[in-house]
C-alpha cells in the first residue's frame, strides 16, 4: 500500500509535511511521527513540517513548525497528511512541490495529490503511518512511537470509537515496543484546570435538544469572545458534552467565528458525512465537519440531522 510514497522519500533530499489546519493530536502526531520516521532512516535528507500552531496539542515533542521559504519546494516532496480536502490544508505551498503525496483516513472527497494513500478503515492516520513505518521495515524512535500513539489514542477517543479494532490495537502494541510513558500523554489530554472545567459546566447547560432528540450548541461570536476560550477548545472541545446522552444519536455544535460559523457533526448511529459533505465539509462516517456561512445555514444543516434521526434519510 505504501510502495510508491516510500520511493519517492528515496527519492527525493528534501521532504515537506503538511497536514489540516487547527490540528488535533491526530494531525499533529502524524505529522511529527513521519517527521522523526524518515530522519531516523534516512538521516541525509531534509525533512519539514509546516502548519499553522500546535494549540493545545504543544505539549507534544517537537511541536513547533518549522518555518521555511518557497524555495525550499524546488524539487521536493510534498507529503499532505490526516486532510480530506484542499481547503482544509495548513500552508497551501504544497501545490509548489512538483511531487505531492497523501497519506489519509478520512472518507474520500477529493484528490489532492499525485499520488493517495487513503484507507478509511483506520481509526487515524498516525495508524496509517504506524503501519506504513510496520510493512517498510522502518526504524521507529521513541518520539515516532509517542507522537503516533496520541494521534491514535485522541482519534479513537481513547480506543473507545466504533472506528478501534483489532488492528488498531496490533499498531498501538507496534509502537508501545519503544521506550515512552503513556500516563504523561493522559495527563497532558485529559487533565482540566478549573477554568476548563467551568466552560465545561457552561457548555452542559448549553445544550439543547431538537424534536427529534438531536443535541446541539450554538454559540454567537459575542458569546465566544466573551468565554475567553479560543475557537477550538469551544468548537471541537465542547462537541463532547452531548456524546453520553441517553436517547441522543446524532449531536452537533455551532460556533459562530469571523469566517463563518464552525460545525462539529457527531453520531453514534449514524453516518451523518453526506450531510456534511453537503454544507461543503466532511469526514468520518460518524465525525465529521464544517463551515457555514451563517446561523440560517447552520440551523438548515440542523433540521437536516433531524430528518436523519426521525429516519427521513
Amino acid at each position: 500500500m505504501f510502495e510508491k510514497i516510500l520511493q519517492e522519500i528515496k527519492s527525493h533530499s528534501r521532504i515537506i509535511l503538511h497536514r489540516h489546519n487547527n490540528p488535533d493530536g491526530d494531525a499533529l502526531g502524524s505529522q511529527v511521527g513521519l517527521k522523526h520516521i524518515i530522519m531516523d532512516n534516512f538521516p541525509d535528507k531534509e525533512v519539514y513540517a509546516v502548519g499553522d500552531g500546535a494549540g493545545r496539542y504543544s505539549f507534544m515533542d517537537d511541536s513547533v513548525m518549522d518555518v521555511i521559504p518557497d524555495s525550499f519546494y524546488q524539487d521536493a516532496l510534498a507529503i499532505i497528511l490526516d486532510t480530506s480536502a484542499r481547503a482544509l490544508i495548513s500552508d497551501n505551498r504544497y501545490t509548489l512541490a512538483p511531487v505531492t503525496a497523501r497519506i489519509d483516513h478520512h472518507l474520500f472527497c477529493e484528490e489532492i495529490a499525485q499520488i493517495e494513500t487513503i484507507d478509511s478503515s483506520y481509526e487515524s492516520c498516525c495508524g496509517l503511518i504506524a503501519a506504513f513505518a510496520m510493512e517498510s521495515v522502518l526504524k521507529l524512535s521513541p518520539v515516532s512511537a509517542k507522537s503516533l500513539y496520541t494521534g491514535m489514542v485522541t482519534d479513537s477517543g481513547r480506543f473507545r470509537y466504533d472506528s478501534t479494532s483489532s488492528n488498531t490495537f496490533r499498531m498501538a502494541a507496534f509502537l508501545m515496543e519503544q521506550p515512552f510513558d503513556t500516563n504523561e500523554i493522559y495527563k497532558n489530554l485529559y487533565a482540566s484546570d478549573f477554568d476548563q472545567l467551568r466552560l465545561r459546566a457552561e457548555y452542559t447547560l448549553k445544550i439543547q435538544l431538537t424534536e427529534k432528540n438531536v443535541a446541539y450548541i450554538y454559540t454567537t461570536l459575542d458569546e465566544l469572545n466573551s468565554s475567553g476560550a479560543d475557537v477550538f477548545t469551544v468548537s471541537r472541545g465542547m462537541v463532547g458534552t452531548m456524546s453520553d446522552i441517553r436517547g441522543v444519536d446524532i449531536w452537533v455544535n455551532f460556533t459562530e467565528t469571523d469566517k463563518g460559523v464552525l460545525c462539529e457533526l457527531r453520531s453514534s448511529k449514524y453516518n451523518i458525512n453526506p450531510i456534511a459533505v453537503k454544507y461543503g465539509g466532511g469526514g468520518h462516517a460518524k465525525a465529521s465537519g464544517a463551515t457555514v456561512a451563517d446561523r440560517a445555514a447552520a440551523m438548515n444543516m440542523l433540521h437536516d440531522l433531524d430528518e436523519m434521526a426521525g429516519g427521513n434519510q
